[in-house]
């Protein structure tokens, strides 16, 4: 079997400190904030199941803390992807882009 130019560039690529380098980057981002995010959410259901009369308590009216908590998971949500944008935006996609024209230029 053959290997043809272009696989032989996306290895050496790959095995290549640049690319080490973006997986880092990457993945010191999105482990973490998937990690937090799982115990934030898991935190929400267990005080909804387990702790009721917590989530019941009555902060103004009828707003109650499990409803603002309930909320704020999706708050959350978008904070997670605002943060991430701007992480690719100044530490990934830059890097990408030197790897994809120098890849690209050979």
């Amino acid at each position: 079997m053959t290997v043809s130019p272009e696989e032989t560039s996306w290895e050496q690529v790959q095995a290549g400190p640049e690319f080490t380098e973006l997986r880092r980057r990457l993945r010191g981002f999105v482990f973490p904030m998937t990690a937090a995010f799982l115990v934030w959410y898991l935190a929400f259901v267990l005080l909804a199941d387990y702790a009721p009369e917590f989530m019941a308590r009555r902060l103004v009216g009828n707003i109650t803390l499990g409803l603002v908590l309930g909320i704020a998971q999706f708050a959350s949500t978008f904070l997670i992807t605002f943060l991430y944008v701007r992480h690719a935006d100044r530490k990934l996609d830059p890097l990408a882009d030197r790897i994809r024209h120098d890849l690209e230029s050979r």
